[in-house]
């Protein structure tokens, strides 16, 4: 996946600009996890996280694997933030000048559990540790593999973190974080 590619690549794991990591413990699971506030581990009020709420962070998983590998920007503004779109759109623009291209399919989600969700400012936040597979691979400007395979999938553990505002909304993706 492309965030693996970036740690490859450039040897950080966080991406994003507020760099919201897990914080602790695991405090709830999805799918079918009890709805359950967790306490925040940098302040603010904790905040209560539903089914509909776990059911959209597994999709916007889903849905922002399938606009990177298409290379649409205008999807990922529907689903992150401005600093994480500007994120992916300058990885994206590396890799093309690179006469590179990282390419990803076959997503499969496995396991989220959340580390915390708060209420700060105004806006919600959720971190939750994501753990899914993928087929990932970068290829060259002939289309060769040049890295990672075709047919042999990986499984990823990343913490994403999401932001709303608290009146509700929709998440978006703020921050990915590889998970230690």
């Amino acid at each position: 996946m492309f965030v693996m590619w970036l740690v490859r690549r450039f040897g950080r794991g966080t991406t994003g600009s507020n760099g919201f990591g897990m914080g602790g413990a695991p405090r709830g699971s999805m799918p079918g996890a009890a709805p359950s506030p967790t306490a925040p581990a940098g302040g603010g009020t904790p905040v209560q996280i539903t089914t509909a709420d776990y059911q959209s962070f597994q999709q916007t998983l889903v849905d922002i694997q399938t606009a990177w590998n298409q290379q649409n920007i205008p999807a990922m503004q529907q689903m992150a933030t401005p600093e994480m779109v500007s994120y992916f759109n300058e990885q994206l623009a590396t890799l093309a000048s690179q006469g590179a291209r990282n390419v990803v399919s076959d997503v499969r989600f496995l396991q989220g559990d959340l580390a915390e969700a708060w209420r700060e400012n105004g806006m919600d936040y959720a971190s939750v540790a994501m753990r899914y597979s993928l087929i990932d691979l970068t290829t060259n400007a002939t289309g060769q593999v040049v890295d990672g395979s075709s047919t042999t999938p990986v499984t990823i553990t990343e913490v994403w973190t999401f932001v709303r505002p608290s009146r509700g909304g929709r998440w978006l993706l703020s921050a990915i974080q590889q998970a230690r």
